[in-house]
C-alpha cells in the first residue's frame, strides 16, 4: 500500500515530521517498508537561467551555454540538447551531482576542447520520465536558484507500508489516517458526505439473480450521469496516481482508482451507451467469456459472479471490468457502480482466473459495507466536478447487511492478557478514536464495532487494538517463572527421541545429513509409490516440485547426483523427515533414509593407495539399517529380512525388514536400473529407508539390574557346521534355528561360506556357520560340547530341512 505525505494530510491534520509518522506507523502494526524521498535525491538540482547559447567551435551539434544558477558568476556548460537557447529557464546540475537517469556522477570535464562545469538536464536524466529530446523548458517566471524539487512539487514523499490480511480498513489512506489519529500525532479530518440529489430516476434497471446465495452480492447501487466530458483528470490527481505507481488513463477511470486508494471503496464505471438494457448480477454460464480491460480474455464458469446486460457479460463482479463497455474519450453518459461482494468468492474467482487487481485485493479482505452509498455519492461529486454532467438518483438492488457486533468487554481484560495497567479513560479514548462506540461506565462496558472492522470479533481483539496504540514498549518486562524440573514429566515423545537418536546414529557411520524439499516432481512421486491427486499441490512453488514426497529417497538420490556432477561422486547422505502416502493425518509417517554412492563405504572415504577401493553394495545399506535399529534399542531377534523390496529397488539385490508379514518397517538394497534411468542417475547407488513410527514401541517393565558389561573368565569354544539346504532357504533362517538350540551357551553365530557346485545336489547349497559357545559357570567337557553340537544340528534340520554336509 503506497501513499504520499500530502495525500495523507488530506485526511490527517498533523505537524508531525515524516520520520515521526513512519516510526508511528511501524509501531502500531502498519510496517513501513520503504520511503521514497525524491526531494532528497534531487536536492542539488536548481532552476537556472540560460544567459547565452553559442555554437561549439569544434562540434556542430553542441552549444556552449553560460548559465546563471543564482549563486554568483555564470557557469559554462557544454550542452547537446537541440532546444537549448538563450533566455530559457531549465534545470542545472553542478559538478559532483549524481544523475539517476544516466547512473553517473558529474565532474568538471572538457568536451571537444571546451570546459564544461555541469549539466542542463532533461526529464529522463532526472528519472522523471522518458523524454530524451531536449532539456527541461521551464516557464519564464520560474525563480532562478530555487531547488528544482521544491519548484516542481517533488518534495512529496511516498510511503509504502506492508498490510497484514486482517487490516482491510487500512487499505485506504483515510483508514491509515484514522489509525495515526488514535496515537495522538494528529486529528482525523471528518468530511461530511451529503447525499447527491439526482434529477429523475436512473433509467437502467438492476436485478440480482443469485438464487439461494444472495450473500454473493448483498447490495448493488447504480447511478447514471448524463452529459459528461471525459478528458484528462486534474493534474493533482494524475500526480498522486503516478506517485503510487498507477498510470493515469482518463478522468472517469482515474476517479475510480483514486477512490480505491483514498477511501478503500472500489468502483466501476460503464459507458452507458454501450450497455444494452438493464444490468443483471448473476452467475456466469458455462462457456461464457469476457475480454477484460487488461486485454486478456477470461473463460468463466458457474462459480464466477458477473455483471451482465442483454449483450452478455460486461464485468467480473468485484474484480475487473470488460473492454466492450469501458469508458473512453467519446463517453458522454456514464454509469457509476458501487456494490458489495462476497470476500471468499472473490478470492476463489481471482485465484482461479489468475487476475490480480486493486479491487480484488480489497474485496477479498472486506470493504466497509456502510460506505457503499456515501462512496457512490463521493464518486459522483468527483465526476460532476471534473467532467460535468447531470446525475440521476441512485438505483439500489438488494439489502444492506447487518454488521452490528456488540462485545461485552471488561476493562481488566487488558491487564489480564497484556500485563499492562492503563487508565479507563485512555482505553476508552483509544477505542472511540478508532471508531468503536463504547457504552457504559462500570468495570464492564458494551463495545459496538465499526462497520469497517470485520476482523474484530471478541475481547482479545479489543485488547490488541488498545495495546498496539498504547505501544508494546509500555509492557513491563518480567522474567518467566522457573519450572520445577523435578515435577515435569517426559519432555519428548518416543518418536521425537527416535528422530534425534537416528540422526546421531547415522552421522556416526560417516553419513552426512541432508535436508531436501518435501515436494518432488510428479514423475518422481509416481516412481516411488506416490503421485496421487490428493497429494498434488494446488499452487506449487516450482513446476518440478509439484507433489508431496512419498519417500525420502528421491530427494537424496538427486542430491547425490548433484554432488557427483560437481566432482564429489563418493557421497553418503542421510535424512530424517516426513513422508506422505495420503492427505490424511494417518497417511503421514516419519522416516529415516540414507544413500551411498560409488565407493563411499562405511569406515572409508572411497580412496585407497592401491586404487582398488570397492564400490558399495546392498549389504552396505543393510548394515546401515541394522545399525540404526540397534542404536534405537530395537530388539532384532524377531526381525525378518525378506528378499526383494519396493519397485524402485533391484529385485535381486534388495530386502525388506519386517516384524511379521503384516508389519514391514523398512527396505534396503541397490537402486533399480530403470529408476536410475528415469532419474538420470549414474554410478552405483544403494539406499535404505526405515519407518520410525512403525517400529515396535519400547516395553517398560521392571527388570533386575544387570551389569552393563559381564565378562566370563572361561575360554570360549568355536565349532563350525556346514549344512546342505535348499537353494531357497535363507542364511538367516539357519542362524535363527541354530541360535534357538541353546540360547544360554551360544554367544554368536556367523556365516563364513556359501557354496554351490561339485559335491552339492542340484537345487541345493551349502551354508557354513561358525558357532561360538561361551561357558559361564565352568569349562565345558567334550561330551557337553558334543551334546550342544547335536542339538544345533537337530534344530537346524527340524526348522530348515538341512542335513550336515559330509
Amino acid at each position: 500500500m503506497k501513499f504520499t505525505l500530502s495525500w495523507l494530510k488530506d485526511h490527517l491534520d498533523t505537524e508531525a515530521s515524516l520520520e515521526t509518522i513512519a516510526d508511528t506507523l511501524t509501531r502500531i502494526g502498519l510496517e513501513v517498508e520503504a520511503i521514497e524521498d525524491k526531494a532528497a535525491a534531487l536536492k542539488p538540482y536548481v532552476v537556472a537561467n540560460v544567459i547565452s547559447a553559442e555554437p561549439h567551435p569544434n562540434a556542430d551539434r553542441l552549444r556552449v551555454c553560460m548559465v546563471d544558477a543564482g549563486d554568483g558568476a555564470p557557469i559554462q556548460v557544454v550542452c547537446g540538447a537541440p532546444n537549448a537557447r538563450a533566455g530559457m529557464k531549465s534545470v542545472f546540475a553542478p559538478a559532483g551531482t549524481y544523475v539517476p537517469g544516466k547512473n553517473i556522477t558529474l565532474s568538471v570535464g572538457t568536451i571537444r576542447g571546451v570546459e564544461s562545469r555541469g549539466m542542463l538536464c532533461s526529464g529522463a536524466e532526472l528519472g522523471l520520465g522518458d523524454d530524451h529530446d531536449g532539456i527541461l523548458d521551464l516557464p519564464a517566471d520560474a525563480p532562478t536558484g530555487q531547488p528544482y524539487p521544491l519548484y516542481a512539487g517533488l518534495d512529496d514523499s511516498v510511503i509504502e507500508i506492508n498490510l497484514t490480511p486482517n487490516r482491510a480498513d487500512c487499505a485506504s489512506i483515510h483508514g491509515i489516517a484514522r489509525d495515526l489519529a488514535a496515537t495522538g500525532i494528529g486529528t482525523l479530518k471528518r468530511d461530511a458526505f451529503p447525499p447527491v440529489r439526482g434529477e429523475g430516476a436512473c433509467t437502467v434497471p438492476v436485478t440480482i439473480e443469485l438464487g439461494d446465495d444472495p450473500a454473493l452480492c448483498p447490495v448493488f447501487a447504480l447511478r447514471l450521469v448524463r452529459g459528461v466530458t471525459n478528458g484528462p483528470s486534474p493534474a493533482w490527481m494524475q500526480a498522486r496516481l503516478r506517485a503510487i505507481g498507477l498510470r493515469p488513463i482518463n478522468a472517469l477511470v482515474d476517479i475510480t482508482n483514486y477512490m480505491t486508494f483514498d477511501r478503500g471503496r472500489p468502483l466501476h464505471v460503464f459507458d452507458a451507451k454501450k450497455v444494452a438494457g438493464g444490468l443483471t448480477i448473476r452467475r456466469a454460464g458455462e462457456g461464457e467469456e469476457l475480454k477484460a480491460l487488461d486485454g486478456r480474455t477470461y473463460q468463466l464458469d458457474g462459480d464466477t459472479v458477473v455483471i451482465a446486460d442483454e449483450n452478455g457479460v460486461e464485468s467480473i463482479g468485484g474484480i475487473i471490468g470488460g473492454e466492450a463497455s469501458g469508458c473512453d474519450a467519446s463517453t458522454t453518459d456514464v454509469l457509476i457502480e458501487a456494490a458489495l461482494w462476497d470476500p471468499k468468492n472473490i478470492a476463489r474467482t481471482g485465484r482461479r482466473l489468475g487476475v490480480i487487481t486493486d479491487a480484488r485485493y480489497r474485496f477479498e479482505r472486506g470493504v466497509d459495507p456502510a460506505f457503499v452509498l456515501p462512496g457512490l455519492d463521493l464518486a459522483t461529486k468527483l465526476v460532476v466536478d471534473t467532467c460535468g454532467g447531470t446525475p440521476t438518483q441512485a438505483t439500489i438492488a438488494g439489502e444492506m447487511p447487518d454488521t452490528d457486533r456488540v462485545i461485552d468487554f471488561p476493562w481488566t481484560e487488558v491487564r489480564r492478557l497484556a500485563g499492562i495497567e492503563l487508565s479507563r479513560a485512555e482505553m476508552k479514548v483509544t477505542l472511540e478514536t478508532l471508531g468503536f462506540h463504547v457504552a457504559g461506565t462500570g468495570d464492564r462496558v458494551k463495545v459496538l464495532t465499526p462497520s469497517w472492522r470485520p476482523d474484530v470479533e471478541g475481547k482479545a481483539d479489543l485488547v490488541e487494538e488498545v495495546i498496539r496504540i498504547a505501544g508494546l514498549d509500555r509492557i513491563e518486562p518480567k522474567p518467566l517463572l522457573r519450572a520445577d524440573v523435578n515435577a515435569v514429566g517426559p519432555k519428548l515423545t518416543v518418536l521425537q527421541r527416535r528422530t534425534r537418536s537416528a540422526k546421531r546414529a547415522l552421522a556416526s557411520r560417516g553419513l552426512l545429513e541432508a535436508v531436501t524439499w518435501s515436494f518432488v516432481r510428479h514423475e518422481d512421486a509416481c516412481l516411488f509409490g506416490g503421485g496421487g491427486a490428493d497429494l498434488a499441490l494446488a499452487n506449487p512453488i516450482a513446476a518440478d516440485l509439484s507433489d508431496m514426497r512419498p519417500s525420502l529417497v528421491p530427494g537424496l538420490l538427486r542430491a547425490a547426483q548433484t554432488n557427483a556432477d560437481r566432482g564429489y561422486g563418493d557421497v553418503a547422505l542421510f535424512e530424517v523427515g516426513q513422508c506422505f502416502e495420503t492427505d490424511q493425518p494417518e497417511g503421514q509417517s516419519i522416516r529415516a533414509a540414507a544413500i551411498r554412492r560409488g565407493s563411499a563405504r562405511h569406515g572409508g572415504d572411497g580412496r585407497h593407495w592401491s586404487g582398488t577401493a570397492a564400490v558399495v553394495d546392498a549389504f552396505e545399506a543393510k548394515a546401515d539399517a541394522l545399525a540404526l535399529l540397534t542404536a534405537l534399542g530395537i530388539q532384532t531377534g524377531s526381525l525378518q529380512i525378506v528378499a526383494g523390496g519396493p519397485a524402485w529397488l533391484h529385485p535381486g539385490r534388495s530386502g525388506t525388514l519386517q516384524f511379521g508379514p503384516k508389519n514391514p518397517v523398512g527396505w534396503f538394497g541397490e537402486i533399480h536400473p530403470a529408476a536410475m534411468k528415469a532419474l538420470d542417475l549414474k554410478g552405483t547407488l544403494v539406499a535404505f529407508e526405515v519407518r520410525l513410527d512403525a517400529l515396535p514401541l519400547p516395553k517398560f517393565k521392571p527388570t533386575k539390574v544387570k551389569p552393563v558389561l559381564a565378562l566370563s573368565g572361561l575360554q570360549p569354544v568355536s565349532r563350525d557346521f556346514a549344512f546342505v539346504v535348499g537353494r531357497d532357504v535363507a542364511a538367516g533362517d539357519v542362524i535363527r534355528a541354530a541360535q534357538g538350540a541353546e540360547r544360554k551357551l551360544i554367544a554368536g553365530i556367523e556365516v563364513f561360506d556359501v557354496y554351490e557346485g561339485v559335491g552339492i545336489p542340484e537345487g541345493s547349497k551349502s551354508i557354513a556357520v561358525a558357532v561360538r559357545l561361551q561357558p559361564v559357570e565352568r569349562t565345558l567337557t567334550d561330551a557337553e560340547i558334543e551334546a550342544v553340537s547335536a542339538k544345533i544340528v537337530a534344530e537346524v534340520a527340524k526348522k530348515t530341512g538341512a542335513s550336515l554336509r559330509a
